[in-house]
């Protein structure tokens, strides 16, 4: 299968070639998200403006919905030089620098607008450069939004209210022992098995942003989404260095620059895909509920400290953490 899907990318670029021949620089972008998705939409406007401010010397094309790869997959062949961009989740990228770990924590964020700071801050350039020996870095990020939990037979007041609470997660060391350390049972599962485990009972309930329950249904078979806004994950548009090679310094000033233009406005496209989501959940029968966070943090608090001593990215961690 991943032979099958590298030999879609390279016909998929052959074809582009053929389309594009006026062009001197043709970049490619991967992104598995759908067409409709707000990041799917920013990055078409990044690829918009970087062709519009290098008067079409610099041309980016999107392939969405995973056509070229899962972002695993995908990260390969840019690596090889198959892609030159694409948009990944921080979660796959521990396996390329173990910085990435500490976006994967709880709590690590106060809320959206210090996720925000933090992201623009100095951190950001110590992520983007630290996967350069792995042959890419980081242009921006974007926000994939607040983690929560949402449950078929009952809401999560407190963490006690997850006592006996089969709770799929992602399948990260730091995500089990969140959720056990909570006191739920932490169940990992892929993403397209969660709607039937739900359905059968299988699992009494999952952690994910509210999006899930409209894109992904969630919200048919679990009717109570708890707003702990446990985990807030980036994603993160990468560049490979043999593509910025390929661009002159003006070019990669201009890519850099419309990067960062798209993060701007797709906070604003990504607010309006939640109050939407909230509002099509609301209509399916979903209730949510707001809980104190306090005591959630409480529970987790000795996972962080631990991870501060981390020597890999300990030192990451407590700047994020001690970002105002």
């Amino acid at each position: 299968m991943k032979y099958q899907k590298l030999a879609l990318t390279l016909t998929a670029i052959a074809t582009l070639a053929v389309g594009q021949a006026e062009a001197k620089t043709r970049l490619t972008l991967a992104n598995s998200l759908s067409a409709d998705h707000p990041t799917s939409t920013a990055l078409q406007q990044f690829a918009d403006e970087v062709k519009e401010r290098t008067d079409g010397e610099v041309t980016i094309q999107l392939f969405l919905n995973a056509v070229l790869g899962s972002e695993r997959e995908v990260l390969e062949q840019l690596q090889n030089g198959a892609v030159d961009m694409t948009r990944v989740s921080a979660g796959n990228l521990e396996n390329f620098d173990p910085v990435f770990k500490a976006f994967t924590l709880p709590y690590i964020f106060k809320g959206e607008d210090h996720f925000y700071r933090v992201m623009t801050g100095p951190v950001a350039d110590e992520v983007y450069n630290a996967t350069e020996g792995s042959g890419f870095v980081g242009l921006t990020f974007f926000d994939s939004g607040a983690r929560s939990f949402y449950t078929t037979d009952k809401p999560i007041n407190t963490p006690e209210d997850l006592a006996g609470q089969k709770i799929r997660v992602l399948n990260s060391n730091s995500s089990i022992r969140m959720v056990e350390m909570m006191g739920g049972s932490p169940t990992p599962m892929p993403y397209a098995e969660i709607y039937t485990a739900l359905q059968m009972g299988v699992i009494d309930g999952a952690e994910n942003n509210v999006t899930a329950l409209t894109i992904g249904r969630h919200g048919e078979v679990a009717k109570f989404y708890s707003q702990d806004e446990h985990l807030r994950i980036p994603d993160f548009l990468v560049i490979s260095n043999a593509a910025a090679k390929k661009l002159t310094d003006e070019q990669n000033t201009i890519v850099k620059e419309a990067a960062l233009n798209a993060t701007e406005s797709f906070r604003a496209l990504w607010d309006q895909a939640v109050k939407d989501s909230t509002a099509e959940a609301e209509k399916m029968g979903v209730t949510f509920v707001s809980p104190d966070q306090a005591p959630f943090r409480e529970k987790v608090m000795p996972l962080l400290d631990e991870y501060r001593n981390d020597p890999d990215f300990g030192g990451l961690l407590t700047q994020i953490l001690e970002t105002e």
